[in-house]
């Protein structure tokens, strides 16, 4: 439930964070503003606060929708919270990351494919992109290990991930320093793992600039 709930948040995260890096360059200032404020208001804002926001506001929100729709009792799951809070808070700050690898581009790039012919949309995909994300790369792994072990705050709104059940096996035995002592191992090892995943990551997006640079 940990890694399907880190997940779902990365995948979500990722989109608003390069959504917002876009508005936050965007040569149209209301962009630039949305951008500016969708940063700035979620980062200033506890990762808690916003789990409980999303899961016990929506419930008001959830319910009216559900009568509009002739389905009773429609509610937001603990799970879905969980992705919307977290995903909120790491595009938030995704988008800074993404940001400053967008300026790290130098202009002459751009102007090249222009000069090839190529359309803004493939100029993106082709020659933006592929370096935006290997400069973004090492930044966006830092956030996912935050976010990894920020999926314990969901436990406060009752879904079944590493902490809760950590929390009622205390509850149950009342030895708190070996269970919690075991979460923190779990936690390690995914942490570990993540490490991992992301050094090949990042090696084999960099494979083609280190050959240029050989």
């Amino acid at each position: 439930m940990t890694v399907k709930l880190a997940l779902s948040a990365l995948c979500l995260g990722l989109a608003l964070g390069l959504l917002g890096a876009l508005a936050k360059t965007s040569p149209y200032k209301p962009l630039r503003w949305v951008g500016g404020s969708y940063s700035t208001i979620v980062r200033g804002v506890p990762e808690l606060l916003w789990v409980l926001f999303i899961y016990f506001g929506s419930v008001t929100l959830m319910s009216q929708l559900g009568d509009l729709l002739g389905i009773p009792g429609l509610e937001l799951s603990a799970f879905a919270a969980g992705v919307i809070a977290l995903g909120l808070c790491f595009g938030a700050y995704a988008t800074e990351v993404f940001r400053g690898a967008l300026l790290a581009i130098p202009k002459g790039h751009r102007e090249a494919g222009l000069a090839l012919g190529l359309s803004k949309g493939r100029i993106f995909s082709k020659l933006v992109l592929p370096q935006m994300w290997r400069i973004a790369l090492p930044g966006l792994g830092n956030l996912f290990m935050i976010l990894m072990k920020d999926t314990a705050l969901v436990s406060v709104i009752g879904l079944e991930e590493i902490m809760r059940q950590s929390q009622n096996g205390v509850t149950s035995t009342k030895e708190p320093f070996t269970f919690y002592m075991v979460a923190a191992m779990i936690y390690l090892g995914l942490t570990i793992l993540a490490m991992t995943g992301m050094h090949f990551m990042e090696k084999r997006a960099g494979r083609g600039f280190a050959r240029a640079n050989s």
